[in-house]
């Protein structure tokens, strides 16, 4: 039926349906151009999270706004005249940026030591850089030893200091994400009625329109930003540091390499072909089908509203794989076509190329699809679309393929095949000869080679390090570098502890200390009126604890800076002399500090009605050393058992936490699921082949490819992160595309009458061996062209697929091969060779 279909119409009418095609395909470049990427830090997070829920929670009770850090290391001293004005005219440009709240920086933090007074004179004089009279001396001492402002605002060196800068609150973004959390969660939980399932959908479409909108703002903000930063780069190094940053920079990166390589690598692709093949329509039409399904690809996502996260971001180069390797099956087959009988018409020739390869083409596009449908068992919605995002590109390359490649070929001319290149290319007879002779020695590397694929598998660990996905040559990473080992680390993490709820009277010496022109009987009065004011929540009891939790946080050698309570706790031991500020000290600095130094100093850690303080800890994310989801437990671990607190009554989490849980159960869902993937394709080979021992040979060739590759990152110390992880699956679909093409193969060149299992194999690598052979050297050299991307992942991502492309074909043209010699699973050898 479908060889009458492509007789009757496709071929008899070509330029008609070349013309609808090219219709359907100008609709979808269109929708195409709908197309974003999201790089935002909710990708990457597992919407069910209910850490997630607790990481908002912190922000609502605590005031956390979103933030951007400018690194400056002035030319002069930090405190030199020229340098404070530099600081302060920055200052004053950055906030008349629009989306700029507030900012903290050198000038106008309070300066508790400089110099030393008693706590209710600190509280009432609050003196800053910019006050009369102040010693630079004493300030720059107060800098290089308080708790607060050490690797924090100022470096060790004193040569760098931080300007924080508070971007202003999308409220409406804020409404429109809480309403629309509430009611997916509503919808897990249970279901949602009529109204509230078009309420959902109403809320989903007014958020992405606002989210869209507030991502143009973010980078006018950021560009504005390091263009005020670009006025004084002569008298000082800037670099700017975030999260935002971060997300808009990545952003960035992706739309680079998408341009900028994505176009190296077709040339790059051009250049092969053209040396394989010496004619310019084995150029034009790969390069055709390859623009066409990306271009109708992303037409459907647009149209449908699906973005691009940074773990989809490689799907155009997937898409070029896949869809090259079925061209050239065709261009392949075809040329044998017409060496085999140069007189046919050329629709016979394009009829016959297409007839003869569409089974197989299928069932490599059905297996494919099973590989890349196992990313659908994530929970991260970003790598499940991610999945269906593969699924629906393979489907559509063999679509287009398989329309355009006859179309176009049809309105062209017959011509002889050019087989300069196939004269001087001996790769597959060589390893057809080592094949024939050197069975044993085959097997016996190929257990070596999984043996140590296994034991580097052994060595993969699950890692996330932001900072190493740009070139160190970049100007984020370096940025990154300075916020991180000299500015106090980069990665936030969290950690919330409860206290019982308890109304203790304070003790009479407290009493005694802390009320000097007061008496008892007077406060015991008041203590029995007020007893619940915020003051009386300060016992000595709950101090102890928050200092012993914080000592233990800021001593993990992974911790950079962590502030708290117990920091404002040291900073009063040093104004107090040396001795611990008590009840009433602590209740004065909470109840009478000014509000913008309140904010500042006590608010973002302490919630005295909720009874629960807060401990900010920031990772340096630059340790080599740094394992994570290792220390994450730890901690969960360890602060219990050193602090004697229940752990119930402590909460660790944070960005850090977020993206390491959305990091474990992607390891969860794809690596721990291979087996079953494989098992899926196994049995998809058994429906194929109607045989099981063919499938056991077929699946052999996949798992050598995708253990091969795992091993290789575990040898190579490359971490499974967000970007990698998938490679498990690609591994799959390039390996289980040669392997049905050359078992389709050698089963109809046997059934045909070719007996000689040896024969057959060499008459495979003679034909379908330069298939499998031109698809991998085009795609691992125009690939390598990733190496020069200053975003790693991209780098990653072409070595890991040059390393799959090299392996799956060793194993398909030499392990392959060598166990159908062995096995002999089309039956018993004929002793003529039969045409």
């Amino acid at each position: 039926m479908l060889k009458k279909c492509y007789a009757k119409i496709i071929l008899e009418y070509p330029r008609w349906t070349l013309l609808l095609f090219l219709g359907v395909v100008s609709f979808l470049a269109y929708e195409a151009t709908k197309l974003e990427i999201d790089a935002s830090a909710e990708s990457l997070i597992l919407e069910d999270d209910q850490d997630l829920r607790l990481t908002r929670l912190i922000g609502e009770r605590y005031g956390s706004p979103e933030f951007l850090v400018i690194a400056y290391t002035p030319k002069e001293d930090l405190l030199s005249d020229k340098t404070l004005a530099n600081l302060k005219g920055l200052s004053e440009t950055l906030m008349g940026i629009e989306g700029v709240a507030s900012l903290v920086n050198l000038l106008d933090v309070p300066l508790l030591e400089s110099p030393p007074l008693p706590v209710k004179e600190t509280v009432r004089q609050i003196r800053t850089l910019k006050s009369p009279g102040i010693d630079k001396a004493l300030a720059r001492k107060e800098f290089l030893n308080s708790p607060i402002y050490r690797e924090l605002l100022v470096s060790p060196d004193f040569k760098t200091t931080a300007l924080q800068i508070n971007l202003k609150e999308d409220k409406v973004f804020r409404e429109l994400l809480d309403r629309r959390n509430t009611l997916k969660e509503k919808r897990r939980e249970t279901r949602l009625d009529t109204a509230e399932q078009e309420e959902l959908q109403t809320v989903e479409a007014t958020f992405k329109t606002h989210r869209d909108l507030m991502r143009i703002a973010q980078h006018k903000l950021i560009r504005d930003i390091r263009a005020a930063m670009a006025r004084y780069d002569t008298e000082a190094t800037l670099f700017l540091g975030g999260v935002t940053m971060a997300s808009d920079d990545m952003i960035t990166f992706i739309k680079h390499d998408l341009k900028i390589f994505g176009t190296g690598v077709m040339f790059f692709l051009m250049i092969i072909l053209w040396l394989i093949f010496r004619q310019i329509r084995w150029i034009v039409i790969p390069f055709l089908c390859c623009l066409v399904s990306v271009v109708v690809t992303c037409g459907f996502l647009g149209m449908f509203g699906w973005e691009v996260t940074v773990i989809s971001a490689n799907f155009i180069s997937l898409q070029i794989i896949i869809t090259l390797s079925g061209t050239i099956h065709l261009i392949v087959r075809y040329r044998e076509l017409v060496l085999a009988d140069p007189h046919a018409s050329q629709k016979q020739l394009v009829l016959d190329t297409v007839s003869s390869i569409d089974k197989p083409s299928l069932y490599c596009v059905l297996t494919t699809m099973a590989g890349f449908a196992s990313l659908v068992l994530s929970d991260i919605l970003p790598v499940i679309h991610f999945g269906w995002m593969m699924t629906l590109g393979v489907a559509f390359s063999l679509i287009i393929t398989f329309l355009l490649f006859p179309t176009v070929l049809m309105l062209l001319p017959k011509t002889p095949p050019n087989m300069a290149f196939e004269s001087h290319f001996r790769l597959t007879q060589r390893l057809a000869r080592l094949t024939e002779r050197h069975g044993k020695m085959i097997l016996a590397s190929a257990f070596i080679l999984l043996g140590l694929s296994v034991a580097g598998m052994t060595r993969l660990f699950v890692e996330n390090s932001f900072i190493n996905y740009f070139g160190k040559t970049t100007e984020i990473y370096q940025g990154m570098t300075v916020i991180d080992r000299e500015l106090g680390g980069t990665t936030p993490l969290e950690v919330l502890v409860d206290f019982k709820d308890e109304n203790a009277r304070p003790s009479s010496e407290a009493l005694q200390n802390g009320a000097e022109d007061q008496t008892f009987s007077e406060f015991d009065a008041e203590f029995e009126a007020e007893k619940d004011k915020a003051q009386y929540w300060f016992t000595s009891q709950r101090m102890k604890e928050v200092e012993h939790i914080h000592d233990y946080l800021n001593a993990i050698p992974e911790t950079g800076k962590v502030l708290s309570l117990g920091t404002m706790l040291k900073v009063g031991r040093m104004l107090n002399n040396g001795a611990s500020l008590d009840n009433f000290q602590m209740a004065l600095l909470y109840n009478d500090l000014p509000e913008r130094f309140r904010k500042i100093l006590l608010s973002p850690y302490v919630s005295v009605e909720n009874n629960q303080v807060r401990f900010s800890i920031r990772i340096r994310d630059s340790d080599p050393t740094l394992r994570r989801d290792e220390l994450i437990n730890r901690i969960r671990r360890e602060l219990p058992e050193k602090t004697g607190i229940a752990s119930e009554r402590i909460h660790v989490t944070g960005l850090m936490v977020l993206y390491n849980n959305m990091l474990q159960s992607l390891f969860t869902s794809q690596i721990l699921t291979l087996g079953v993937v494989l098992a899926a394709i196994l049995f998809m080979f058994m429906i194929l082949f109607r045989s099981l021992k063919i499938a056991l040979i077929a699946i052999c060739p996949c798992l050598i490819s995708v253990l091969s590759v795992l091993g290789f990152m575990g040898w190579m110390k490359m971490p499974l992160d967000m970007m990698t992880i998938t490679i498990a699956s690609i591994s799959v679909g390039i390996a289980v595309d040669d392997t049905i093409h050359y078992i389709h193969r050698f089963r109809r060149e046997f059934e045909r009458g070719c007996g000689r299992y040896v024969a057959i194999m060499h008459l495979c690598h003679g034909s379908i061996g330069f298939a499998m052979t031109y698809t991998s050297v085009v795609i691992i050299t125009g690939f390598s062209i990733l190496g020069l991307s200053n975003f790693i992942p991209s780098v990653y991502f072409g070595l890991l697929t040059g390393v799959a492309m090299l392996f799956a074909l060793a194993a398909n043209l030499c392990l392959l091969p060598r166990l159908i010699l062995s096995i002999q699973p089309f039956g018993p050898e004929t002793k003529t060779l039969e045409n």
